[in-house]
């Protein structure tokens, strides 16, 4: 994305002008300042700690963002403003400074020479294939304001079902929270007082309560082994979740998790059928917009399925029997696209599937607290019924330490 450059520079009457800019170098901020009529006296690279510098590293543009960025260029360009025009304005509104950073680069790039795809394509970390081929296509057919309408659709729909998805899972989240808590505290500092009493009159102690104690004694002793074991596995897994073999098993494993399987599944199924819908509809070959499709999913299990459909297209066979023989695709949206191919309307039965799996969806996130409410019964219950036996028991059984 380019380094940040603090300038000073006088306007064309005169007067002292100052601000930051993201650039590829000083040479590119002086051309843009002479661009904007402005003549520069000082150019500097801002400096920053490796503390900043490293943590920089992983920061990520929020969907929110990217879609209020969307929305905003679609409003000016609509309105009548040229990408230049609306680039500025956006770039001069006080946002994120890595989005900021992001459309003065962009700005740069175009004033270059280059493309309003090929600028958006020098930051893969904040615009996806999708959102650069859909802008390829926009310029391609001179239809820019559709397509920055259909990306502001499908950024709101993805958002929308993720803040859904957040607030419902929200209150089981508190409550494990709380209990965990609970079960630490106790096994911590409440137990321990006990196992003193049943130690000094030779009285073994109910199972429920040394589980507890040995939950503690493990916390006391092998904290820090525990801690690192528990970090090394992480970075293991994640590490492991990089590589194709393990991506492919982690995401096989999520499609088949109990309530939040079929909802991945079911949101990846709309996701694929709104994508080539809109693709098709904005003019780009069913078999280009296969492999957006690709390039734009998630889950490894649907991506495969979807490159082997491209490759069977390309092949000369339809889409109808290599998503049959995945067994991934539910047979509705098998039938919708054989009579799609059909027909020549694709793109409209897709759109068709599309919102009939964002209904399923919005039904499931809705009911996903009524879904999850027996797993999270069990697993609660079977903590409370250990931190109430391992406490209630000793009480129980103090009247034999007292006879002892």
């Amino acid at each position: 994305m380019g380094s940040l450059f603090r300038y000073k520079a006088r306007d064309k009457f005169g007067a002292a002008v100052s601000g930051v800019m993201a650039a590829e170098n000083s040479v590119a901020v002086a051309m843009k300042l002479k661009l904007d009529g402005c003549t520069p006296f000082a150019i500097d690279e801002e400096t920053r700690s490796p503390v900043m510098s490293f943590f920089s590293r992983f920061r990520r543009i929020k969907s929110a963002d990217l879609n209020a960025f969307t929305r905003e260029f679609y409003t000016l360009t609509k309105a009548g403003l040229t990408v230049l025009a609306a680039l500025e304005v956006i770039g001069g509104q006080d946002r994120d400074p890595l989005l900021r950073g992001v459309v003065e680069g962009m700005l740069t790039s175009i004033r270059g020479g280059s493309s309003i795809s090929e600028s958006l394509a020098r930051y893969p970390k904040v615009f996806s294939p999708l959102y650069v081929n859909m802008f390829k296509a926009g310029e391609a057919s001179g239809r820019l304001e559709q397509v920055l309408e259909r990306l502001l659709y499908i950024g709101e729909a993805e958002e929308k079902l993720q803040m859904r998805v957040k607030s419902a899972l929200r209150y089981p989240l508190i409550v494990l929270c709380a209990i965990s808590a609970a079960f630490l505290f106790l096994s911590n500092f409440i137990i321990p007082r006990f196992a003193q009493l049943f130690a000094s009159r030779n009285v073994e102690l109910p199972l429920p309560t040394r589980i507890l104690l040995g939950i503690n004694y493990a916390m006391t002793h092998y904290g820090w082994l525990v801690a690192v074991g528990l970090l090394l596995a992480g970075y293991g897994f994640f590490r492991a979740k990089r590589t194709p073999w393990g991506r492919m098993r982690f995401d096989q494993l999520l499609l088949k998790l109990p309530v939040f399987g079929p909802l991945i599944l079911m949101a990846d199924m709309s996701r694929f059928s709104r994508i080539m819908a809109l693709l098709v509809q904005s003019g780009i070959p069913v078999v280009k917009a296969l492999e957006i499709a690709y390039g734009s999913a998630d889950n490894r299990v649907v991506a495969d399925a979807i490159e082997t459909i491209r490759k069977s297209v390309i092949g000369g066979s339809s889409m109808e029997q290599p998503m049959r023989a995945s067994g991934i695709f539910p047979s509705s949206v098998i039938r919708m696209v054989k009579v799609g191919e059909e027909t020549g309307k694709i793109d409209e039965l897709l759109l068709k599937v599309s919102e009939y799996y964002d209904m399923r969806v919005d039904y499931l996130v809705s009911n996903l607290m009524v879904l999850i409410e027996p797993m999270l019964i069990v697993v609660l219950g079977s903590m409370i019924l250990v931190m109430a036996l391992g406490m209630f028991l000793p009480m129980w059984n103090l009247i034999r330490v007292f006879r002892a």
